[in-house]
């Protein structure tokens, strides 16, 4: 059902953009022989790769002619200077794990895989800071560091595919951002090649928790999403791996009383709380449902929360969770609830919520909203659409409107579920829901990234002063374009 469904989704770049191709070269044999010159033979694919360039959930397609693999930096920055000589664009490619075809082509843009940057691999066991390739995938940098006690800061749903290097162009935020802070509060460094006419290797902060001897330009490039270079390898601080873990899934009648466990969450729990994450009737649906994953509830609740506090003691974590839900029942915040110590034991609570964003997609046609709000808005939103797309719903085909997200740091993820893919549904939505997220002071783009989808729509409660020294910042960059053009800084 669900790999029926996406393939025959609209391709959303024929509606997102009116862009014209820019004056960039077309691919010629030369080229591509040039490419094999630099990388070899076997690392120029023109066959079999369609996985490249389309995204995983099948929204974005573009037309590659070839992928190219290095497996250094120094491969990355004579293929950025050829093409700077030749006018040929590039997209930087991670895991391809994203929602808004980021690392997708417009049109014929030349592909350039992380996929072979994973040469280089380094844990200092007593700074805690982990240094390695941009190709390397989260997932197995967490298994790396658990044999010496220690993960990663961010976790993401997609970390099983997701590379390193994706997660910083792209300032990945995940389930426990609300603990660590995303990208920017634990990257310390970056090497990266930027699109000048030499490919230059920018080698950008250091192994060091301090120091300021420059402009801290590292940050420039988290989030950047591949326009102002190409990120190689990567210098981050890991976190230690606590010994007590403690999970709780909670039944919530009223979005308020969310709010209220959050807030007591948060003084109860204080540094210990690591995840709080949110999760709607109809998503649980979806999970229940679709998924067949088991809610271990008499009946779906209104809400269901999922919350999570560690500790390097191993009964502290226990203890201040025992001491939370009681709090919580005898404020009658909750409806009931199931709570676990360890890793192993939460797993069953964990795959409600990280099996939210596939479960979503097998009902129908999904269109995926990824927004950051003050929290009083997070569900708000909801509702407001429900209302705005009521007297619609059935001419639109729509079969459900549902979130879930993280809750803790105001990121919700919205969802409209229809019956059928159709322009009218964006026509719609697009316009409507952006300007409603900026008027209520949130962002359009929490941790997805702009990319094709909403880059029609970043210059939104925008200044234009600020705009204007973004471009201005992207041409110090890549002075002809060349990084990913068409999203973001367009």
């Amino acid at each position: 059902m669900l790999r029926n469904s996406v393939k025959s989704l609209l391709h959303l770049r024929n509606y997102h953009t009116v862009l014209k191709r820019k004056a960039f070269k077309e691919l010629t044999n030369n080229d591509i022989n040039n490419f094999r010159k630099i990388i070899g033979d076997n690392y120029v694919k023109e066959k079999d790769i369609d996985s490249y360039n389309e995204d995983w959930m099948k929204w974005y397609k573009g037309k590659s002619k070839c992928v190219l693999l290095p497996k250094c930096m120094e491969e990355i920055s004579e293929i950025v200077k050829y093409c700077y000589k030749e006018n040929i664009a590039i997209v930087p490619q991670s895991g391809n794990t994203g929602l808004v075809g980021g690392s997708i082509p417009m049109f014929d843009e030349t592909i350039l895989s992380l996929r072979r940057l994973r040469n280089n691999f380094t844990f200092d066991q007593t700074s805690g800071i982990v240094e390695c390739d941009a190709g390397f995938i989260l997932e197995e940098i967490n298994d790396k560091l658990k044999e010496h006690g220690y993960m990663m800061p961010i976790d993401l749903g997609a970390k099983g595919s997701c590379f390193i290097g994706g997660n910083v162009a792209t300032c990945a935020g995940g389930i426990r951002l609300i603990k660590f802070g995303n990208i920017h509060a634990n990257i310390l460094g970056l090497d990266a090649v930027i699109g000048d006419k030499s490919g230059s290797i920018l080698r950008m902060g250091s192994s060091l928790r301090k120091d300021n001897t420059d402009l801290h330009l590292t940050h420039l490039f988290v989030g950047s999403e591949g326009q102002l270079g190409i990120i190689g390898n990567v210098k981050i601080l890991a976190v230690p791996y606590p010994n007590g873990i403690s999970t709780a899934l909670l039944s919530v009648n009223t979005f308020d009383e969310c709010k209220k466990v959050l807030q007591l969450a948060k003084t109860q729990l204080g540094e210990n709380l690591t995840s709080f994450e949110f999760l709607d009737s109809d998503t649980l649906h979806c999970v229940s449902e679709f998924s067949k994953i088991p809610i271990p509830f008499n009946k779906i609740p209104q809400f269901a929360l999922v919350i999570e506090c560690a500790s390097s003691e191993k009964d502290t974590s226990s203890k201040k969770m025992e001491n939370f839900l009681s709090m919580c029942y005898d404020k009658n915040l909750v409806d009931d609830g199931i709570m676990t110590n360890g890793f192993n034991e939460g797993r069953g609570i964990w795959n409600i919520r990280e099996g939210a964003p596939l479960s979503v997609t097998k009902e129908g046609y999904v269109y995926k909203y990824d927004m950051s709000l003050p929290i009083d808005y997070f569900y708000e939103l909801n509702n407001t659409m429900k209302k705005y797309l009521n007297d619609d719903k059935e001419k639109l085909g729509i079969l459900r409107i549902c979130s879930y997200g993280h809750l803790g740091d105001g990121n919700v993820h919205f969802n409209i579920i229809s019956k059928h893919s159709t322009y009218d549904i964006y026509n719609r939505v697009h316009p409507y829901i952006y300007k409603w997220i900026v008027d209520h002071k949130g962002s359009i783009s929490a941790e997805h990234g702009i990319g094709q989808l909403k880059q029609k729509y970043m210059s939104i409660g925008k200044d234009s002063t600020q705009m204007s020294i973004s471009r201005s910042i992207k041409n110090l960059f890549d002075p002809k374009g060349i990084l990913n053009p068409y999203k973001f800084v367009n």
